[in-house]
């Protein structure tokens, strides 16, 4: 492989994951291209600024653009590393869909030569690497493809996973260990040193079907325990009892590590990965299934639980508070906070403000209810019910004194000290 000043890198995808890896890659002197569908987000990227909310990643882009080793465009060019970052949705079936990274292999092909290096990092079902090799050997017969061919390959194709969290992935993506799964042993170890020119966390080789396997049972892994905290606070309400009480009250248990409760499971991973498993064998992923089930069905509770809360409220202006997936980030995909607001949006109309420090306008399903958008401290003075959909740290730091007269539904137990006001309300603010 090239030396790190000679070494170009193309990027396929420039969102959460692409732009960050990009950035992190072209700081180490390496000349990288990011590649993305948009034109308004390569303007974006070459003028040195970025799409996207994430700490560190400004300044980053800022600095690798400044020094010429970032550059981003529309089309391809020939690389000596080809990543691919682009999205793995489902289909209205739960079945995946993969023909955003066919398209990106699309792409590379017209450009690969011998010696190159293919990377796919999207989050994607078990044998997906495999049918990209395949598709590569299709579509370029003139190169040994690895898996198709007879002797040595002149190309390695590898499945490397991302899995950092959202607030901290320019740091995550260097610290964390990566899961390195080639078509062969050589490809693993073509990859593996193409990540060590950025990565300081352990970096282990194994194959492409099981690197796959590893990034979805990290993520089924963290829903099946949401799924447990969200099923606990919907038995805890019935029950009349506080779940967050419950919650710590159980931790101290040396060996219990219950999650936090909310409005069901949003983003692109938890929400979506977990059904790739499912897809794979439906017969026996049963657990996996009711877990996803499990928290879907907690954001329908939600919005049951918040109209209750509304329609006692009469006409009263409604803060929904928050409509990203997770606290102190600008990421809507998959979010339950986002689902919840809508539909309390479609029904009530005018009725509803949103409260999101993340968002400069409402998305365009909102905007055309009627709903507004507002800061915290019009939605303090003006709104007499709150429903607390994320645990933005601006919302956490709202005092008693501002919200004790208020109607409150606290999906994320922020609020603990929360005045019921009534007999009614506790079973509504109580709710995970």
């Amino acid at each position: 492989m090239a030396p790190e000043s000679e070494l170009k890198v193309a990027v396929i995808g420039l969102g959460y994951i692409g732009l960050p890896t990009a950035a992190v890659i072209a700081r180490t002197g390496a000349m990288v291209l990011g590649v993305d569908v948009r034109q308004d987000v390569v303007d974006t990227v070459n003028s040195g600024k970025v799409h996207i909310e994430e700490i560190d990643l400004d300044g980053l882009v800022s600095g690798v653009v400044a020094r010429g080793t970032l550059r981003a465009s529309t089309r391809v060019e020939p690389s000596d590393v080809f990543l691919i970052a682009v999205p793995t949705p489902f289909n209205a079936d739960h079945s995946p869909d993969i023909g955003y990274v066919l398209k990106a292999t699309t792409t590379v092909a017209t450009v690969l030569k011998a010696g190159d290096t293919v990377i796919l990092e999207s989050t994607s079902p078990v044998g997906t690497t495999e049918k990209l090799a395949e598709f590569l050997a299709q579509l370029r017969p003139d190169l040994k493809v690895p898996g198709h061919c007879a002797g040595t390959p002149d190309i390695a194709i590898a499945y490397c996973p991302e899995r950092v969290l959202p607030g901290r992935i320019v740091v995550e993506l260097i610290d964390n260990d990566r899961c390195i799964g080639g078509i062969t042993a050589r490809c693993s170890r073509k990859a593996l040193q193409f990540y060590r020119r950025f990565v300081r966390g352990a970096c282990v080789t194994t194959t492409a079907r099981a690197a796959e396997m590893t990034k979805l049972v990290e993520n089924a892994f963290r829903d099946v325990n949401i799924a447990f905290a969200n099923e606990l606070s919907v038995i805890a309400e019935g029950m009349g009892i506080d779940v967050w009480e419950v919650i710590r009250l159980a931790n101290r248990h040396p060996r219990v590590n219950i999650l936090s409760p909310g409005p069901g499971v949003g983003g692109h991973c938890i929400a979506v990965d977990p059904w790739f498993i499912v897809h794979g064998d439906p017969e026996n992923a049963r657990l996996i299934r009711t877990a996803r089930e499990v928290n879907d069905g907690k954001t329908d509770y939600t919005i049951a639980r918040a109209e209750a809360l509304i329609d006692r409220a009469g006409g009263a202006p409604v803060a929904c508070l928050g409509l990203a997936f997770k606290a102190n980030i600008d990421d809507f995909r998959e979010s339950p906070a986002l689902k919840v607001a809508e539909h309390l949006a479609a029904r009530y109309g005018k009725q509803i403000r949103i409260v999101e420090p993340y968002a400069a306008q409402l998305p365009p399903s909102l905007a055309e209810t009627g709903a507004q958008l507002i800061d915290i401290d019009t939605a303090i003075d003006t709104c007499p019910v709150f429903v607390v959909l994320v645990d933005h740290e601006v919302f956490k730091s709202i005092p008693l004194s501002e919200r004790g007269a208020k109607l409150v539904y606290d999906t994320r137990g922020i609020w603990p000290d929360q005045p019921s006001g009534d007999d009614e309300a506790p079973s509504l603010r109580l709710a995970g």
